[in-house]
């Protein structure tokens, strides 16, 4: 299982914040499965003052095998009833799936900011020193039109070598759930820049799930610096925040909590893993 992440935040430190007369947001954290962890890590780590509210849409996980239309209705419908039901200040898309195809019908439709992700591409192309850079992330953020624009406009000169891989999102699910990695499949799916003549020195982590397995992947390429998303997301929430006027929100209120779209006997296991990461319950959206 991926290391605890037990980010407590004291009721004195907020009562203090308060005091102070800073604001506590309400703050979404949506993705179709287990990936936007990693972002919400990174965002909580930063502002740890905040109430958090984590949304996976598993009952339609995963995203990258529905239809640009399907996935746009459901990513929408359930965004649009979490930012209602638990009066929210900003939504995180935290899935570039999501994000590079369901982010403008999302603020077509929400009157509070609406973050996305994209692949690291730009910090990718400052810190490589051979100007070769790997994109890891799902068939589809691979082939998207986005994706390319995001590399000939930060990465001109770069050689940028492109994988996707829906399996290893399998396999970042069964890590956080307690399950072995099965080093052999990522072997097998990162084969050509292990053993190819092309070899990146940078590796863009383009799916949010696949920082979830960073350690193997380090285990595999101890040489190549690895690039996600997370800290540029946050650095974004925190200047959209400081021109928020938010929900007040009850000093007992602020933490974390966890809801899916399908609470089954397999789901309800990730509990544990989910308090770890400092999400108290997981409840099932009814809407």
């Amino acid at each position: 299982m991926v290391g605890p992440f037990l980010l407590a935040v004291g009721g004195s430190m907020i009562a203090d914040l308060q005091q102070r007369g800073a604001q506590v947001a309400n703050i979404l954290v949506f993705d179709s499965g287990m990936g936007g962890l990693t972002i919400y890590r990174e965002i909580r780590r930063a502002l740890p003052a905040h109430n958090y509210i984590y949304c996976f849409d598993n009952a339609n996980f995963p995203y990258g095998e529905l239809s640009e239309a399907a996935l746009t209705e459901a990513c929408t419908r359930l965004v649009s009833h979490m930012v209602v039901e638990h009066d929210i200040d900003l939504v995180v898309i935290a899935c570039n799936t999501a994000s590079t195809i369901a982010l403008p019908s999302l603020r077509a439709a929400m009157t509070v900011p609406v973050v996305g992700v994209v692949p690291a591409i730009k910090p990718a192309a400052a810190l490589t020193r051979s100007g070769c850079i790997g994109l890891l992330a799902t068939p589809g953020t691979v082939s998207r039109e986005y994706t390319h624009e995001l590399i000939a406009q930060f990465a001109p000169g770069k050689r940028v070598l492109l994988k996707g891989a829906t399996e290893l999102v399998v396999e970042a699910e069964h890590k956080l759930a307690g399950l072995p990695v099965n080093m052999a499949l990522l072997r097998e799916v990162l084969a050509d820049w292990l053993e190819g003549e092309e070899h990146p020195d940078t590796l863009v982590l383009g799916c949010t799930h696949f920082p979830l397995l960073d350690e193997e992947i380090r285990q595999l390429m101890p040489a190549c610096q690895l690039v996600d998303s997370g800290s540029a997301v946050a650095k974004r929430v925190a200047h959209l925040l400081a021109g928020l006027v938010t929900t007040p929100t009850r000093l007992e209120d602020v933490g974390g909590k966890a809801y899916c779209t399908r609470l089954d006997a397999q789901t309800q296991k990730l509990t544990a893993p989910l308090q770890a990461w400092g999400l108290s319950s997981l409840e099932e959206v009814r809407f």
